[in-house]
This record gives structure tokens, C-alpha cells and sequence, in this order.
């Protein structure tokens, strides 16, 4: 495609005009090239059945991650949603993430095995979250297009964030957990970031060089990029890199 849009100077601003502009075009193309590859995405390495419990972003649903709960059960993977509604922060999760943590326990409880999880957006930070307080639940975190790394000003969708969750970016509670979830954590973790994002700075999406988290660079908008198919092949990838992790 030859749309491509600028990119931010540094992590510490948000992405430019021009490509939050280019958000819905983008994610159209995205949309496009899915339907034109779906029968060949299959390809990648096969499930062992382990458990994997797909979290929406930033006011999406169960529903945002249907394709790839579809692509995962394909390959063999047991997928899951997180079965909590919409992503409306802790007015989903509950203040201490309560509510995640018992769906978790309960699919750990079901399949006998940590669950690895993989988040989108506003998703990812809560699976590194739990997996820092809970790694005995968890598997391994996938992030795609998470920003657990940077400020939220960083992003273009901070005042959304405020009004959907009814939190400020600048509560002691939203920094603290923001600061929880950066840290490097005691579980294998992938990030999945593009670094033309138009809703979220791409380098707030990854650890940094030296990190023990893999870094995984597409070329994507910020919309529908669970539906891309290098994310979805990005995922398969690591999931079958993993599949000699002990998962008792």
C-alpha cells in the first residue's frame, strides 16, 4: 500500500496527525489483504492445545478478537475470551484486577495448565499485570500494540481512556499500575508493535533494546490490527517457539 503515514521523533509524543488520520484507510486495507490471505494463514506451526485466553483493547469486546480466536483454534490452540464485556478498564477487571484473575483461574483450573495470554491495546497491560502478580497462572504475554512502556500522553486516545474508564491518566493508582505492568516480567514475553501506529506511539509498545521481552516490528495501523495477517502469523510464530514451556 502506499499510504505511509510519518512516524513520532520520540516515545514520548503521540503519533502524528497524518497517521491518525490514515487509522480507518489503513485499517481497511488490513481488512482487505485478511480476506485475500485467510486460506493460506493456516500454514503456520501446529497447537499442542495449550490454553490461551485472547484480551480485548480500549472499549472492544470478546467479539474484537474473533478472528484470531478462530485462526488460534485452527492451528490447535484452545482459545478463550476473557468473558468480561467490554473493555471498560477496571469497571471490567475490578479495581485489583479481581475478576480477570478468577476467569484465569478458573481456565487454569478447566485445562490443568498456565495460560498464556495475549492482549490488545489496553489488553496487553492487563495480561502484564497479572502475569506480575500471578505468574503461577501464567504461561507467557503477548502484547500487540500495547502501550505498557511510555506515558499515556504519548498516545492520541489518553482523554478516551479517561472518559470510558472514569480514571485520570494522573492518579497515583493509573501510574502505579502503568509502572507495574513495564517492568520486565517473570514469565517469556512478546511484543508485537508497529511503528507507524496512529493511535498509539509504537516505541511505548515494546521493552527496548537489551530486554528480555522479544520485539516483534510490523508495519500496521492501530485499528484492526489483531485481524492483520503478519500479527496473526506473528502470534502463531511464538506460540509454536514456546511449545516446549512447561505448562503445569
Amino acid at each position: 500500500m502506499a499510504l505511509k503515514p510519518a512516524i513520532p521523533p520520540s516515545a514520548d509524543v503521540p503519533p502524528p496527525r497524518s497517521a491518525l488520520l490514515s487509522e480507518w484507510p489503513r485499517a481497511a486495507w488490513g481488512l482487505a489483504r485478511l480476506a485475500a490471505e485467510w486460506r493460506h494463514l493456516p500454514q503456520g506451526p501446529r497447537g499442542d492445545g495449550r490454553p490461551v485466553m485472547l484480551l480485548p483493547g480500549l472499549f472492544n469486546s470478546d467479539r474484537s478478537n474473533l478472528v484470531l480466536r478462530a485462526y488460534l483454534r485452527r492451528l490447535g490452540y484452545r482459545p478463550y475470551g476473557w468473558s468480561l464485556g467490554r473493555n471498560f478498564g477496571v469497571r471490567a477487571t475490578g479495581p485489583e484486577a479481581e475478576r480477570l484473575v478468577e476467569r484465569i483461574v478458573a481456565i487454569r483450573a478447566e485445562t490443568g495448565q498456565k495460560v498464556t495470554l495475549v492482549g490488545v491495546s489496553l489488553g496487553g497491560i492487563m495480561a502484564r499485570l497479572v502475569a506480575q502478580r500471578h505468574p503461577e497462572l501464567v504461561r507467557e504475554v503477548i502484547t500487540v500494540s500495547s502501550p505498557f512502556a511510555g506515558p499515556p500522553t504519548a498516545t492520541n486516545v489518553w482523554r478516551q481512556f479517561e472518559w470510558l474508564t472514569g480514571e485520570k491518566i494522573g492518579d497515583p493508582q493509573v501510574k502505579a499500575r502503568l509502572a507495574e505492568a513495564a517492568r520486565p516480567l517473570p514469565v517469556p514475553a512478546t511484543a508485537i508493535w508497529s511503528r507507524s501506529d496512529g493511535l498509539v506511539n509504537g516505541l511505548i509498545c515494546r521493552e527496548g533494546e537489551g530486554s528480555a521481552c522479544r520485539d516483534i516490528e510490523i508495519s500496521s495501523s492501530h485499528l484492526f490490527v489483531q485481524m492483520r495477517p503478519e500479527t496473526l502469523r506473528a502470534v502463531a510464530q511464538v506460540l509454536g517457539a514456546q511449545s516446549g514451556l512447561d505448562a503445569r
